[in-house]
This record gives C-alpha cells, structure tokens and sequence, in this order.
C-alpha cells in the first residue's frame, strides 16, 4: 500500500508545520517569555508562514500492484 503524491505531500507538509509548532511552543515556554495568547498564536501563525510549502498536482493517477491511498 502506499499514498497518491498528493497525499504524501500533505503528510510531509503537516509533519514539518508539526515540527515548527512544538518549536514555537519551546519557545514560548522559555522563563523570559510570557506572551498573551493572542501574541502566541500571532507567534504561531507567522512562524508557519515562514515556511515554503509547493503545491503538488497530481498528474496522472498510478497504477501499481499495490492500491494507493488518496
């Protein structure tokens, strides 16, 4: 079994957002910050928009001995 292109991408796009956040949320843990959550969450969100995330368009679906995932 295995996951369309589309799919796998969105699998990595959520892993490393994932990772970004609990980097965040280190951060905001630290002793010398205490942000509102407003200012946590203004934190968060342009923390993920840092990131470069493509977007993949599946071209053609695959035909394989093991089903796909989608």
């Amino acid at each position: 079994m295995s996951f369309c292109e589309h799919c796998e991408g969105q699998r990595f796009d959520r892993a490393q957002i994932l990772r970004l956040l609990r980097a965040t949320r280190k951060r905001l843990l630290m002793p010398d910050q205490t942000p509102s959550a407003d200012e946590a969450l203004g934190m968060a969100i342009q923390a993920v928009r840092t990131l470069e995330i493509p977007h993949l368009e599946s071209l053609d679906e695959l035909i394989d001995e093991d089903p796909v995932i989608h």
